[in-house]
């Protein structure tokens, strides 16, 4: 390992309801991996989910965390095309290569996923390994805490993309924390009109949303938000030929709504879903967040170290802020949380 140290801090769930903090080995990379000093990992529902209410594709024990941009340290005896001391953002999946999904470029629905942080150990440490496919460079110019976006805004793009071209049309995003923001903006660097429909009022102020007139029709409604209340209302809303993309899953134990078979029938409407991303996307997110075209700075309402991982999780919780990030290498002042 060289210089690096043979342990780290890391965030571990060994249960379902409870982690721990502790120190850990740091892992040595195999022959097609790297080792990556993770400089800042996002905080997402998803990650609260894992913890409080575990995940379809969890595996224990586990140190969760995938959205991740840190600084390569070392790597495998087969690893050419990067270089210690690079900047990259891990795109979180590993996927087999082979199957029909990933021959289709639709390697987020492949069989053999194996996801960072759900199947393989995440970013909520101070190292964590990667396979070398899966990193994306990180544009020059681009700050680590504007490139960890990718993640979010990867999945965004994935269920935009649902749609096919968007310029010129109107776009109904309910729900305006991280990720239905990234959609609303999103969306409008395509040329579409977004339009986002927020119940809470600080979330709503922050951004502007609304709730859209009674008679308001989209030709594409997305649900950022796991509401049974806001699916009712994106689909009373949805156009006809318009299309529902369903983008936050549902508690299990959540109703299933009947489907107005004969109202898809007569304005021929269409219903698609929207899980995660594709290494694509991570490269388009990443360009358009060098090139300005979307801004996320103003989306950090929190910056903590990762020994603060239970406020984090709190604000989360709560809804008392947009994007949190966890800095695993700092402990100081200088990761101080800002006020939301």
């Amino acid at each position: 390992m060289g210089s690096l140290p043979k342990g780290m801090l890391a965030v571990v769930v060994r249960e379902i309801g409870s982690y721990e903090i502790t120190r850990v080995p740091v892992a040595v990379p195999r022959s097609d991996e790297v080792l990556i000093q993770v400089r800042v990992t996002g905080l997402c529902r998803t990650d609260l989910k894992i913890i409080e209410a575990g995940h379809r594709d969890l595996v224990l024990p586990r140190i969760p965390g995938e959205e991740v941009v840190g600084v390569i340290r070392e790597k495998g005896a087969g690893v050419s095309n990067f270089q210690i001391g690079q900047m990259v953002y891990v795109y979180p999946g590993l996927w087999c290569g082979v199957c029909p999904a990933c021959q289709a470029d639709s390697e987020n629905l492949c069989r053999e996923m194996r996801i960072m942080g759900f199947h393989r150990d995440g970013g909520f440490a101070e190292f964590v390994t990667a396979p070398a496919r899966s990193l994306i460079p990180i544009p020059a110019g681009l700050p680590p805490e504007e490139a960890v976006f990718a993640e979010p805004l990867s999945c965004c793009l994935n269920a935009l993309e649902q749609a096919g071209p968007l310029a010129g049309k109107t776009v109904g995003i309910w729900g305006a924390g991280p990720a239905g923001t990234l959609l609303s903006r999103a969306a409008a660097a395509k040329g579409a009109r977004p339009l986002s429909v927020e119940p809470d009022d600080r979330r709503r102020e922050r951004i502007g949303g609304c709730w859209p007139a009674p008679e308001a029709l989209f030709d594409l409604a997305i649900v950022a938000v796991g509401s049974e209340a806001a699916y009712r209302e994106a689909w009373s809303h949805l156009a006809p030929r318009g299309l529902l993309v369903i983008f936050s899953g549902l508690s299990p134990t959540a109703a299933v709504q009947t489907l107005d078979l004969n109202r898809i029938h007569y304005l021929e409407q269409k219903i698609a879903g929207a899980y995660g991303c594709c290494y694509r996307h991570g490269e388009e997110a990443l360009r358009l967040l060098a090139e300005g075209s979307l801004a996320v700075n103003d989306l950090i309402s929190h910056r903590l170290p990762l020994s603060d991982l239970e406020r984090g999780l709190e604000i989360v919780k709560n809804k008392k802020g947009l994007k949190v990030l966890l800095y695993p290498q700092t402990t100081g002042p200088e990761a101080s949380p800002d006020e939301a």
